[in-house]
């Protein structure tokens, strides 16, 4: 069986793939709007400013752990380390599911992020299946590339929407209303009187829009240098999110004016950013960012694809699920029997969806997008708070910031953040706090954790040595006998013990030892 190949990708490849995952450019054309039309203002700028500090505390803890354990199950296989090998399975469910509902809500995006391209080039209407189709099936060929081509893809795309977000960013500077950019843009006239409720639920959303970057720790192993590649692409993707969201979106109040921007974001909707461009800029400029929103929302899927699939062979090398999904081909060292499987699944579901006569729009998308980052978000705690554990359970050679202050600091807040996420989650949806739907995404989320438990539970009953190797990177698992390797032999059948994961046996070079060996 052949496994991930090594040196691959580089630190900015993996930085790129994690921006196109979190597809900034939906994020500017689906949510900004709303959230100014609602009076938020100002606040949004540096609601982006205190998710991006947030988050990049806890790329530190995540760097650290990383360079400990590069795995291409990422969080999954950092949690197991730090928390236990049910809190591993249960952040691999979490991951997965919330991973594919993020896909599927882009899936739903890709007909309207379409529809005026063909409109003004073909003539076309198209239903939604139809672009979702032609769109998953560039995925599935793309899905099984190597990551050196696929990266390369995404990462030209990447830098390409940050391009083109950057222009109209600056056309909306340049050219701003009332022909001068005041201190109203960005300053906030009388911070005494925010409505706290209202600004907590802004700074939820704003951290969720970052949902994706965090899948940059998946290529630690094909990265050139595996053990620091992912935390530096970590470390990346956050800061040019953060600049492009906090950026684009004070641009667009520029453009707008302070006073008129809620007004106009609300009598505008979704073609804010390429009505406020359409005013500055050339008719093909405005063209080339609907270009660059249907791509943004391809290569974000193609993104999704690719960690989705990396998370299912991590958990197949384990043989924690089918083994076939652990297989990397052997021309690619791609992890082809995980793309097709991610593949089918996507395929399967949007067939069904067809089937049932559905008809997805922006709500469908919505609710999908914010139950899936949901997911992202509760993972994203319990990898700091692994990584707090761990850290300083095992000390290695981090300083004091890295190994404590960073992830204190990362846990707090991420944990303040999900609270507020799930207290404001009907306005997150849009719905009435009594809508099913509202209790439904909680309800899932508690399930793939019961489930994930119940797995681990029967993997430790049935499979212990598979158990054991929960969260290893398919590293040997030595099983010590009772009594040490003289032991006499006992008569009888001998009960199924799991074997340790600190004390494989002084015999075997690749032990794992009680003290980490730390970064290299």
């Amino acid at each position: 069986m052949h496994g991930l190949a090594a040196g691959r990708v580089g630190a900015a490849s993996i930085a790129f793939l994690g921006v196109a995952a979190a597809a900034p450019i939906v994020t500017l054309v689906t949510v900004i709007p709303a959230v100014l039309a609602d009076g938020a203002g100002q606040l949004v700028p540096w609601a982006f400013a205190a998710a991006g500090l947030t988050l990049l505390l806890l790329c530190a803890g995540l760097a650290s752990m990383s360079r400990r354990f590069p795995s291409t199950g990422a969080a999954y296989s950092l949690v197991a380390r730090g928390l236990g090998r049910p809190a591993g399975l249960a952040v691999a469910w979490l991951s997965v599911a919330g991973y594919h509902a993020i896909q599927f809500g882009l899936y739903a995006l890709a007909g309207l992020a379409a529809a005026p391209l063909l409109s003004s080039f073909l003539g076309l209407t198209l239903p939604w299946w139809a672009v979702a189709a032609a769109g998953w099936a560039l995925v599935a060929i793309c899905g099984t590339m190597r990551i050196e081509i696929a990266a390369g893809v995404i990462g030209l795309f990447a830098v390409a929407q940050a391009a083109v977000l950057a222009g109209i960013g600056a056309a909306n500077v340049l050219q701003p209303a009332g022909d001068r950019v005041t201190a109203d843009s960005i300053l906030i006239a009388d911070p005494i009187v925010l409505d706290r409720p209202a600004l907590g639920l802004l700074l939820a959303v704003a951290v969720l829009t970052f949902a994706g970057f965090e899948s940059t720790a998946a290529y630690a192993e094909e990265g050139f240098q595996p053990r620091r590649s992912a935390g530096y692409g970590a470390h990346g993707a956050v800061l040019l999110i953060t600049l492009l969201l906090g950026g684009l979106t004070w641009s667009l109040i520029v453009a707008a004016g302070p006073d008129r921007v809620a007004a106009l974001a609300g009598a505008r909707g979704s073609e804010l950013l390429f009505d406020l461009a359409a005013d500055r800029l050339s008719p093909w400029a405005v063209t080339l960012g609907r270009f660059m929103l249907l791509a943004g929302v391809m290569v974000a899927i193609l993104a999704l694809h690719q960690m989705i699939a990396r998370q299912l062979f991590a958990l197949g090398r384990e043989r924690v699920l089918p083994g076939v999904l652990g297989a990397a081909a052997h021309r690619t060292a791609a992890p082809r029997a995980a793309s097709v499987t991610q593949s089918l699944i996507a395929g399967a579901t949007m067939t069904g969806a067809y089937l049932a006569g559905a008809d997805p729009g922006p709500r469908t998308a919505r609710w999908l997008i914010v139950g899936g980052a949901l997911s992202i978000l509760v993972v994203l705690l319990l990898v700091s708070v692994a990584a707090l554990l761990h850290l300083n359970r095992v000390p290695g050679r981090e300083g004091a910031w890295g190994r404590f202050v960073a992830p204190v600091l990362s846990t707090v807040s991420l944990g303040s953040l999900v609270f507020l996420a799930f207290r404001d989650l009907p306005a997150l949806l849009d719905m009435p706090s009594g809508y099913p739907l509202v209790r439904a995404i909680p309800g899932c989320l508690a399930s793939c954790v019961l489930l994930a438990v119940a797995h681990a539970l029967l993997l430790r009953r049935f499979a212990p040595v598979r158990y054991a190797g929960v969260g290893l990177a398919g590293m040997a698992v030595v099983v010590t006998p009772p009594g040490g390797v003289h032991a006499e032999p006992v008569a009888g059948p001998e009960p199924a013990r799991i074997p340790r994961q600190r004390d494989p046996g002084a015999h075997r070079p690749d032990r794992v030892s009680q003290r980490s060996p730390g970064p290299e």
